[in-house]
């Protein structure tokens, strides 16, 4: 069974301007914070460690990745997911119950 993305992780790869460091550190961050389940003060320097692991494991990753599509442009694909966000959050305020 396939399962989808944390729908706060985005896509990094095949952008132009490629990812920053501060985006491959968020994502890093959201995936350690999911996985682990906890924030806790005490589990800090253990979430810290792993959100350096899962950042480096990611550039590396992005710097290697091909693509045989153009780059994407950031701010085309922004307006295309607050379209998303539009259209399904439009369509469940009509059927929610008034």
């Amino acid at each position: 069974m396939v399962q989808s993305m944390c729908r706060s992780i985005r896509t990094l790869a095949n952008f132009e301007p490629a990812a920053t460091t501060t985006e491959v550190q968020a994502a890093a961050r959201q995936y350690v914070r999911k996985v682990s389940g906890t924030t806790s003060r005490a589990n800090e320097q253990a979430i810290q460690r792993a959100v350096d692991a899962v950042a480096d494991a990611t550039a590396e990753l992005l710097d290697t990745l091909v693509f045989s599509s153009p780059p994407r442009d950031r701010e085309v694909e922004a307006a295309k997911g607050r379209e998303r966000n539009e259209r399904r959050f439009s369509a469940s305020r009509s059927t929610a119950p008034g």
